[in-house]
Formats: C-alpha cells, sequence, structure tokens
C-alpha cells in the first residue's frame, strides 16, 4: 500500500491559511486506510496536517499466515 501512495505523492497543495501553493509535504505517514501529510507554509510560515483516508477495497493488506 505504502508504494503505491508515495509514488501519487500530492504537490502544489495550497495553504490552509494564506493559499500559497506548497511543493511538496514535509512528512508523510501511512497507516491503517490512510495517509497523514503535514505541510509547512514557507510563505505565512503556517503549519496544517492532511489526512488521506481510502476505502476498504482500495487497501491491500499482506497475508496473515503464507
Amino acid at each position: 500500500m505504502t508504494k503505491a501512495i508515495l509514488r501519487e505523492t500530492p504537490r502544489q497543495n495550497p495553504c490552509a491559511q494564506c493559499g500559497t501553493p506548497i511543493p511538496r509535504p514535509d512528512w508523510i505517514e501511512p497507516g491503517e486506510g490512510r495517509v497523514s501529510y503535514i505541510w509547512t507554509c514557507h510563505a505565512c510560515n503556517y503549519r496544517f496536517e492532511a489526512v488521506a483516508i481510502f476505502d476498504e477495497v482500495a487497501v491491500e493488506r499482506p497475508p496473515l499466515a503464507a
């Protein structure tokens, strides 16, 4: 799951405060059915988190046993 998501890293996300495009997130943290992104705007120094939540069908899970 993580590799597919990291290939599609969001770019040019607008700042939640001033709207300036941010080239890429500072931090990406994949989790169970979600990915969190930490963004920092260098224009106004605002920091925020965005979370992408995926449908259960789209999430690939590793097998429990071989």
